[in-house]
């Protein structure tokens, strides 16, 4: 692969990586932690920050995908960026729209028992975060 477009993609790579560790795996699960948060006032802060990181995450899996297009990648590298960019994908159009009706309800006063759709946003978000590393570690060595 060529260089420049290995080491930009290898770059917006990791800096995505970060986010969606900062955001999912720390910011998300501490703010319900935090006095005086409520649940709703904790899901207007994820619905928030959530519809921030996946603009941010479509930007940046659009240069990714743009520049490993460009630049002569391997098939290796190839198959990764498809892969974190399906996981994305599934996130957006599958699985936050129902999160976003869910918690319109919760939000609106109704009682509702823990959402399935919350484990399949996390698993796709722990999937998502082991195929950005192995992208990442394979731009690092093409």
């Amino acid at each position: 692969m060529n260089t420049t477009a290995a080491a930009i993609a290898g770059a917006v790579t990791f800096v995505w990586l970060g986010m969606v560790l900062a955001i999912s795996f720390l910011e998300a699960p501490l703010k319900f932690r935090a006095p005086g948060v409520t649940i709703p006032v904790g899901l207007g802060i994820g619905r928030l920050v959530f519809r921030a990181l996946n603009a941010v995450e479509t930007v940046l899996a659009a240069v990714v995908v743009l520049t490993v297009a460009l630049g002569d990648a391997p098939a290796a590298v190839i198959s990764l960026t498809a892969a974190v960019a399906a996981l994305l994908l599934a996130q957006l159009a599958f699985v936050r729209p129902r999160l976003n009706r869910r918690s319109d309800r919760v939000l609106a006063g109704e009682e509702l028992p823990r959402s399935r759709s919350h484990l399949w946003y996390v698993a796709l978000e722990v999937l998502k975060a082991g195929g950005l590393i192995a992208l990442g570690v394979t731009l690092l060595t093409a």
